[in-house]
């Protein structure tokens, strides 16, 4: 599936917790998660990610019993809705990402990079499922208590690579991986702002990159905001660069804005 994409997709975020650092408990309705997914597609999303788990910083896991009863209802009903919107489902549990895929989603997006259940890669091998490995240092619990690296960009790198190589050995297929830097996911402040700088390091490893950066706390710091929600032009700034740096998959919020960031980045790169 990821071999297939030939210019940048958005993937719309759809929480379906109570808990979300940014939406939690806006969307745990089906109904209200339907509309949701519906003004995302209708302002351009390429990809609806639902997840059912919060991973914001401090959280605590959810069991997959928990998850499933959270996300299938709403998969089934965006498949009804659209049946070729494409849907991921946000889960390091193979039990979840089983039953998402049973229900219509067709991508498995994991943070922990299939290190969160040891029978997360084989299920994607076996289900011929793309799976997105992400790198995350640490736990949502604890992440953000002390992050460090020798070198953020060449540790992060090492570890995607032997996650990348992980997948390959247990029958992914190289076509079915992309790769997620893990903005603010185990990173402080200059972590996250060195990784954006040389993104197109890790489009350099062959495999699409996922960005999500979509109402960070980091960029508050930045822009002096606490309101996450305002962090809307943040993003979409970004997205553009991430566009230019090659980057081919963003996880975000605010559709309607990052499409016109994707866009009108996409034009200018292809004039390059």
């Amino acid at each position: 599936m990821f071999n297939a994409i030939d210019k940048p997709q958005l993937m719309g975020i759809l929480n379906v917790t109570p808990d979300s650092f940014s939406d939690g408990g806006k969307f745990t309705g089906v109904a209200a998660a339907i509309a949701q997914a519906e003004k995302m597609i209708a302002e351009g999303a390429d990809i609806i990610d639902v997840g059912g788990e919060s991973t914001r910083p401090g959280s605590d896991p959810v069991s997959a019993d928990k998850q499933i009863r959270r996300v299938v209802p709403v998969i089934t009903a965006i498949r009804a809705l659209d049946p070729q919107i494409q849907i991921s489902i946000d889960t390091t549990l193979s039990q979840v990402a089983s039953a998402a895929v049973a229900a219509g989603a067709s991508i498995i997006n994991d943070v922990s990079a299939g290190q969160g259940d040891p029978e997360m890669l084989p299920f994607a091998a076996t289900a011929q499922v793309p799976i997105i490995l992400m790198h995350m240092q640490g736990t949502p619990k604890t992440m953000q208590d002390q992050p460090g690296y020798d070198n953020v960009l060449v540790d992060v790198i090492a570890a995607l690579q032997q996650r990348i190589a992980e997948a390959l050995v247990v029958g992914v297929l190289a076509e079915n991986i992309a790769i997620d830097p893990g903005i603010g996911f185990g990173k402080g402040k200059q972590d996250n702002i060195d990784l954006l700088a040389h993104l197109s390091r890790f489009v350099d490893l062959g495999y699409p990159v996922l960005l999500g950066t979509s109402r960070k706390r980091f960029m508050g710091s930045i822009c002096n905001v606490s309101e996450p929600a305002e962090l809307v032009t943040a993003t979409a700034v970004t997205t553009a660069l991430g566009v230019m740096a090659g980057v081919q998959l963003f996880r975000v919020h605010d559709v309607k804005a990052n499409r016109q960031a994707v866009d009108v980045a996409w034009a200018i790169k292809q004039a390059q």
